[in-house]
């Protein structure tokens, strides 16, 4: 049975995309190689994604022409499920699309044999997946700033649940790498 396991980049305040600001430019002054190799190490060395169709979009125009690194590496080897209803332009592969019944596939890929699925952005289907109970990790990188207004990792219509914390982990510049299990 495969886990999965959702990743976010975050403010303090909660908010993982800026309003008029879709790059992930807000993070750039945290980077550091130790805080890349604490993500990657989070994420795993193999695993499949699963990802809302613009997270794909965005993705397919960078990862597969980024240099050759191991987490460039991993992630293009990756197989991509994508929940979308227009699985046209799929390029970026292996590439499969979820269909019309995203949580009947969800279900029955975690029910596989395979790798774990990583999630990362694609809050549409991050939402999903919590209300239907099937987040098993939830791997938060706390950026120290407040950025007021944007998309939020959780929408004001989630219900209320208990994850257990895990472990922290701090970088240099200050991010605190957050890990989480479903709560008992």
């Amino acid at each position: 049975m495969r886990k999965i396991k959702v990743i976010a980049h975050t403010s303090l305040d909660g908010v993982i995309s800026p309003e008029n600001e879709g790059s992930g430019g807000w993070t750039a002054p945290y980077r550091s190689p130790k805080g890349a190799a604490l993500v990657a190490e989070a994420q795993g060395t193999h695993f499949d994604l699963l990802l809302g169709r613009r997270t794909y979009d965005l993705w397919a125009g960078f990862w597969p022409k980024a240099p050759s690194s191991p987490f460039a590496d991993r992630l293009n080897a990756a197989t991509k499920y994508v929940a979308t209803a227009q699985p046209e332009g799929l390029e970026w592969g292996p590439v499969s699309h979820l269909g019309a019944d995203v949580v009947d596939r969800v279900r029955g890929l975690k029910a596989s044999d395979g790798p774990d699925l990583v999630v990362w952005g694609s809050t549409t289907v991050t939402s999903v997946l919590f209300k239907e109970e099937l987040v098993d990790e939830v791997v938060l990188c706390v950026i120290p700033v407040l950025l007021g207004r944007g998309k939020r990792f959780f929408s004001d219509s989630a219900d209320p649940r208990e994850l257990a914390f895990v472990s922290s982990k701090a970088t240099p510049t200050g991010v605190l790498i957050n890990t989480y299990c479903r709560g008992a």
